[in-house]
């Protein structure tokens, strides 16, 4: 396995990282505090092709592969989580369902307009009642001739509120077992009976729009059916393996930020007529966090990369996912301490890093979650 970078992986990180420490880091924390969905990004990020980043050509996007997915994420989380959130979902979850189970007519459909940011794409899968049991949703989705009619609650959907489109799965068949009885399908937001009920407020990802959904007698034709019937959740497992890289890259570019700032401010902070870096305790800290997000970042683009050559790496998305969100925080944890009581201020962005984190240990399956996915491999 080769885990050099090629000139255009390099290239992108580049372009990547210069976008970003101009457009987001001087509205980041503004962005945070307000609690808004910075929808005059949204352009922009289209113009770059961060909305269309496995997109094909053809449809408008920029047609890449999963490491350059990796990269967007990670550069784009150095400095704003809750963009990188955004960036990761869009690609990974609403799109990406629509790109690898969806028909000619439902790609150009959607696909197009989610490239170019005239629809933000949401995916619902999880419900008040289902967390890491997903199988246990209790949304339905019944037939009524040409039509289906969905009723149910979905809870902690990104770009819930904001999007263009949302892909809802929901129980089509009630006499097998719940993971053979699900669909997949696209509702467009102004449906009838689609509405974002509740914008929720976060601990951190507070710019990143989170949405409770209701489905109140939502009709849509079967043209809406995305896959096969009663094969949703099946197709929901194969979403969720790639979108556990896009976590772990998250985390990864979380924690890199937040030990970046860490490492400069030990060198300009004095405290005994010395900078607080000559101080074994702050060194070891940044050692061990380098350390730690250094071996995530291994993880994470070795999973990318088996993506990328057609090969099983479900365990390996399983394991990036599980070390890089937990090593991040601890590094988001340590650069804090390092910054001292200005760290646990407003004034410096560690806290935000912390507090982005955080969510990269529950999102697409819990850290439990992944422990139970790990072992099932090697036990199996």
């Amino acid at each position: 396995m080769d885990l050099s970078f090629s000139e255009h992986h390099n290239l992108l990180r580049q372009t990547v990282r210069d976008f970003v420490r101009t457009e987001v880091a001087p509205h980041a924390t503004r962005w945070d505090k307000e609690e808004r969905f910075p929808k005059e990004l949204v352009p922009k990020l289209a113009d770059l092709g961060l909305l269309g980043i496995r997109i094909p050509e053809e449809f408008g996007g920029a047609g890449m592969d999963t490491v350059s997915y990796a990269i967007c994420v990670e550069e784009t989380a150095k400095v704003d989580g809750s963009l990188a959130l955004t960036v990761a979902s869009h690609n990974g979850l609403g799109t990406g369902h629509i790109l690898s189970f969806g028909n000619d007519e439902q790609k150009k459909k959607y696909l197009s307009k989610a490239a170019t940011g005239e629809w933000l794409a949401a995916w619902a899968l999880t419900e008040p009642g289902s967390g890491s049991d997903s199988a246990g949703l209790a949304t339905t989705a019944k037939r009524d001739g040409d039509d289906w009619v969905i009723n149910g609650t979905k809870m902690f959907i990104t770009q819930g509120g904001v999007g263009g489109f949302c892909v809802v799965l929901a129980r089509t068949n009630p006499n097998v077992s719940k993971q053979k009885g699900i669909t997949a399908f696209i509702v467009e937001h102004g449906t009838k009976g689609f509405t974002a009920s509740k914008h929720l407020e976060k601990l951190g990802c507070r710019s990143s729009d989170t949405a409770e959904l209701t489905f109140e007698d939502v009709r849509v034709s079967d043209k809406q059916r995305l896959g096969e019937i009663d094969h949703g959740f099946i197709d929901t497992m194969k979403i969720l393996d790639r979108g556990r890289i896009s976590i772990a890259a998250m985390a990864l570019g979380l924690g890199y930020g937040a030990l970046d700032r860490a490492v400069q401010y030990s060198k300009d902070r004095k405290q005994f007529n010395k900078p607080i870096s000559d101080f074994q305790a702050i060194k070891w800290m940044i050692a061990d966090s380098r350390t730690e997000l250094d071996a995530a970042f291994l993880l994470t683009y070795r999973a990318a990369y088996l993506c990328d050559q057609g090969l099983p790496y479900s365990r390996e998305a399983s394991m990036a996912k599980l070390f890089a969100s937990e090593a991040a925080t601890r590094a988001c944890n340590k650069s804090i301490q390092v910054h001292g009581g200005y760290g646990y201020t407003r004034e410096f962005t560690v806290e935000r890093h912390l507090r982005d984190a955080k969510i990269c240990e529950i999102g697409e399956g819990t850290s439990e979650v992944q422990r139970m996915v790990i072992a099932k491999h090697l036990l199996s």
